[in-house]
């Protein structure tokens, strides 16, 4: 756990609220300025120039968000170990989902990622436009988010999941939906899991949007188990479901055991 020797110093919460609304502020100021350009180029470009366009924009905006984070506001992100699965053709990246940035932290390090995303995000005033560009997966039907990801998959693309569906409520790790399975046996791609951990649950499920951070907030995201296709989806989501609770229990209980 990250040491905090200026908890409860007045000038450090007051350090800590700042840090917050920059964070939040500046997010919404980059998706602002990307919306308009991405409405323009969504009805301009071929779908699969705008989809690149949109990809790698999108990746290079979450890059500097991060900064801004880490120069700003106390952040600390360990991401390299992403970095080496950009050039290893299309893979299903299916990750724990303990925070709001955990897919900014994904995408920002993999300029050819797509996303399946929640219906209502897509249909938001503020990412809406930036993600119908990039040609991310809408979440509310189970076919077509099956058939578009396997398709996106095809044409070499990394697809970022969650296997959880949402943030995780159940720490260390919620259960898993078939989702990742059934798309892996349709695209006989691999699952590469990544392990993402933070220092606080910071805008996790139980965090509310505008409690402030508990900073410094430190953040690493390391290279799981790869998953071969299954071929049987049930016992994939039950093992799935395991490592990750292996994984983040032996953790956990080593991170409970050296406080007590």
């Amino acid at each position: 756990m990250t040491d905090r020797p200026r908890a409860g110093n007045p000038l450090w919460m007051a350090y800590e609220y700042l840090a917050m609304v920059v964070g939040l502020g500046s997010l919404a100021v980059l998706c602002l300025i990307w919306l308009p350009c991405a409405l323009v180029l969504d009805f301009l470009l071929p779908r699969r120039l705008g989809q690149t366009v949109g990809r790698a924009t999108i990746s290079w905006g979450f890059r500097l968000y991060l900064r801004i984070l880490t120069v700003f506001c106390a952040c600390r992100f360990d991401l390299a170990e992403i970095d080496r699965l950009r050039d290893q053709g299309p893979l299903i990246v299916a990750a724990n989902h303990p925070s709001l940035l955990d897919a900014v932290m994904i995408v920002s390090r993999l300029p050819n990622a797509v996303c399946v995303m929640k219906a209502a995000l897509m249909d938001n005033l503020l990412f809406g436009a930036a993600a119908r560009l990039a040609r991310y997966i809408r979440n509310d039907a189970a076919l077509d988010v099956i058939l578009g990801a396997r398709d996106e998959l095809q044409q070499g693309a990394h697809l970022v999941i969650f296997p959880e569906g949402s943030r995780t409520l159940d720490f260390p790790f919620g259960a898993s939906s078939p989702s990742v399975g059934l798309i892996a046996s349709r695209s006989k791609v691999d699952v590469q899991t990544l392990l993402i951990e933070f220092s606080t649950p910071y805008l996790g499920k139980a965090w509310p949007l505008f409690r402030r951070p508990e900073l410094p907030l430190t953040c690493r995201v390391r290279l799981g188990r790869r998953f071969p296709p299954p071929a049987n989806i049930q016992t994939f989501t039950a093992e799935l479901d395991a490592y990750f609770h292996f994984e983040f229990g032996q953790n956990f209980r080593s991170t409970v055991a050296i406080a007590a």
